[in-house]
């Protein structure tokens, strides 16, 4: 064995040796065909990290028989790409692994598109950043573009127990036995990440001494020790943090109080606060709305006592205003009939406001029409009377469609049946 860690040389070597994946790499799906056919198109691999995108490149590399090498978009330079471009036009072709591949800026894009284009270089983009967002479009356009899922716990153990029987890459030619609650632990801490896994693995070997019958004893005290838990990957700029928020807030419109506390849990334990807030207030408003409209109130005191008190006191208002935001029931029919309005303004639906609802308060109003014959609703019983309000051009137009989800708004339902045409 060399000296590279344990997740580099466990990495696999041909197609049929990759864990996980199977959506990609499965016999008859798509990357399993284009190595099997030889006919390889430029990629992007996108997904968390310790996924297996390295190792599907890899794996391409060696099953195709093709030049490989690797660079980082961020560290490496036009020069790196020039040399790697000069031993395409060499061997024929090569397959180019660009790590980070969403920082790839304009001088060292420009020039490797014409290689892209003439197929001189396979480029294999590695990435965990939702390439929709982050990569540019010249280079997008170019690539089949692939999503990696996060490892299972038996995906993650098929690759220890590979790596612990491997007598050329790992540690066959060692007695290393693994408590079945520390294989678990290790399969379980990691979050999906193999690479975490195999380097935690490797570390309880090397520094747990053998016992009396030559054998290297590892327990759950030292797996925990190796794998502190790893939590979920949460970058508040990266696409999982926006994925978290969807999901929180779609789980309060669904009224799912569990997966709601669950995914506030996460952004707990990614301290974004200013994000949760942000959300909640919006939840209260789109989602509740008229349906309960002090929810609104009781959730802005909530975030208000959050803001103060701060992260882990923070959790407790922040539950109370989940919990209700859940079980409220809801309405979106404010927000959907302004929205309504606002779409007929932009398609030129608007008119003039009509004359007896102009401004009068200025000299010679009087002589141009404006506000004649505007009847004010307080001389009139019960503060309403009957004249019209909308331009002539939409003067029959309706917004505003209640829902009767709470008592609140079927009040508000009945006022408005009464007061219609």
């Amino acid at each position: 064995m060399n000296n590279n860690p344990l997740a580099f040389r466990m990495r696999p070597k041909d197609i049929n040796e990759i864990i996980g994946q199977q959506h990609l790499v499965g016999k008859d799906k798509m990357i399993y065909r284009m190595v099997k056919a030889n006919h390889l198109s430029s990629m992007i691999l996108y997904g968390p990290p310790g996924v297996g995108k390295t190792s599907i490149a890899t794996a391409i590399a060696k099953t195709t028989k093709t030049a490989f090498r690797q660079l980082n978009a961020v560290v490496n330079n036009k020069k790196d790409m020039e040399i790697v471009a000069e031993e395409a036009k060499m061997s024929g072709k090569v397959i180019l692994l660009l790590d980070e591949v969403h920082r790839l800026d304009k001088g060292k894009q420009d020039f490797l598109l014409p290689y892209l284009e003439n197929g001189l270089i396979t480029l294999i983009g590695a990435t965990t950043s939702n390439p929709y967002h982050a990569i540019n479009p010249a280079i997008r356009s170019r690539c089949q573009i692939f999503e990696l899922k996060s490892l299972e716990p038996d995906d993650i153990e098929q690759a220890l127990n590979r790596a612990l029987h491997d007598k050329e890459r790992g540690y066959g030619n060692q007695n290393v036995q693994v408590d079945l609650d520390a294989m678990l632990h290790f399969t379980t801490s990691c979050n999906g990440d193999v690479r975490s896994a195999l380097n935690a693995l490797e570390l309880a070997i090397l520094s747990t001494d053998e016992n009396e019958e030559g054998v290297i004893h590892i327990t759950l005290d030292i797996a925990e020790q190796c794998l502190q838990q790893k939590y979920f990957s949460h970058d508040k700029d990266g696409d999982a943090h926006y994925d978290v928020l969807s999901a929180f807030q779609k789980s309060i419109r669904g009224s799912d109080v569990n997966a709601a506390l669950h995914y506030l849990g996460r952004l707990i334990e990614a301290g974004d606060l200013v994000s949760i807030n942000r959300r909640l207030l919006v939840i209260a408003y789109e989602d509740v709305g008229l349906a309960s409209p002090q929810a609104g109130a009781r959730t802005l005191s909530a975030i208000e006592s959050a803001e103060r008190l701060g992260f882990p006191e923070a959790r407790i208002p922040l539950a109370n205003a989940v919990i209700e935001l859940c079980l409220s029931p809801k309405s979106n029919s404010a927000y959907k009939a302004l929205d309504a309005a606002i779409a007929d303004i932009k398609k030129g639906l608007s008119g003039d406001v009509p004359n007896h609802l102009k401004d009068g308060h200025y000299k010679g109003a009087a002589k141009l029409g404006r506000a004649q014959n505007y009847q004010y609703p307080h001389d009139f019983e019960n503060g309403w009377v009957k004249q019209q309000y909308l331009p002539d051009k939409i003067k029959n137009k309706r917004y505003y469609e209640p829902k009767r989800t709470g008592k609140f708004e079927q009040a508000l339902a009945q006022v408005y049946k009464n007061l219609s045409p």
